[in-house]
Parts: C-alpha cells; sequence; structure tokens
C-alpha cells in the first residue's frame, strides 16, 4: 500500500502572497519541483519538508499530513458559531 502525503504549500503560498520561484529559490530547489511537491507527485525528504515549516514559520504538521487536510469551507460549515462568536 502506497500511502500518498498531503500538502498545504499552495494555500500557504497564497496567504502568504509567495511565488513557486521565491519559495524554491529559499529552498535551493527547482521552481518545478515546488509544482511537483504541491500537486502531490513528489514526496519531500525530511529536511526539504522541514525546510519549508521554516520558510512559513508553522509546524511541519501544518503543511504536511498523511490524510487529507479539511477543505476551509467544511471546515467553516462543521463550525458555523465560530464567526458569530468573534
Amino acid at each position: 500500500m502506497t500511502e500518498g502525503v498531503h500538502n498545504r504549500i499552495a494555500l500557504l503560498r497564497a496567504e502568504q502572497g509567495v511565488t513557486r520561484r521565491e519559495l524554491a529559490d529559499a529552498l535551493g530547489v527547482h521552481y518545478q519541483t515546488v509544482g511537483y511537491l504541491e500537486r502531490g507527485e513528489y514526496s519531500p525528504s525530511l529536511a526539504i519538508a522541514l525546510r519549508i515549516a521554516e520558510f512559513f514559520q508553522v509546524p511541519v504538521e501544518a503543511v504536511f499530513s498523511l490524510a487529507p487536510f479539511p477543505r476551509v469551507t467544511d471546515l467553516h460549515r462543521a463550525d458555523p458559531g465560530e464567526a458569530s462568536s468573534a
């Protein structure tokens, strides 16, 4: 059984306004590698995963998971009271 690694790299890049090329330069990899990672076509080494998490200043578990991440719209529907309590 082959397990895929799911990630939030594209989401984090969009939130922080970072291009694939900027992230690739910071990681010391080719910009196409970032695309492969985002699409799940390539699983990162531990070193790359840790550097990505460090770059975005989040725990590695916030970027990578063995289980699919819930969609943001699903999270919002799951807890409708969250927005009104803020």
